[in-house]
């Protein structure tokens, strides 16, 4: 018997969680943000994180539900970047720095 977890049972959970986030977001029309702690909290019992990224997967590789895709996700989690932040880019300029400009 092999070791580990059943590859069949965890591609059928992240098709149903899809299914299950296609039905809060587009029909239902609920936020993302809330979207994803129903489903972490009330429905599959997984941490939000692990959630956001089978979503993110799943939008990744083109999955559907009864024929219909999302097209382009209003939000699908912040991405890391390893650039620094533009505002470090920019120069500093002392007025801009003083609360009561001469």
């Amino acid at each position: 018997m092999p070791r580990g977890r059943n590859k069949e049972l965890l591609s059928s959970r992240d098709l149903k969680m899809f299914e299950r986030y296609y039905y809060w977001t587009e029909i239902r029309r609920l936020r993302f943000d809330d979207t994803i702690k129903k489903l972490s909290e009330e429905e599959f019992f997984v941490s939000e994180s692990r959630v956001m990224q089978i979503i993110r997967r799943m939008l990744q590789s083109g999955a559907t539900v009864d024929g219909k895709r999302i097209e382009r996700p209003m939000f699908t989690g912040f991405k890391v970047t390893s650039k620094s932040s533009p505002l470090k880019s920019r120069p500093c300029v002392e007025r801009q720095l003083s609360l009561f400009p001469e």
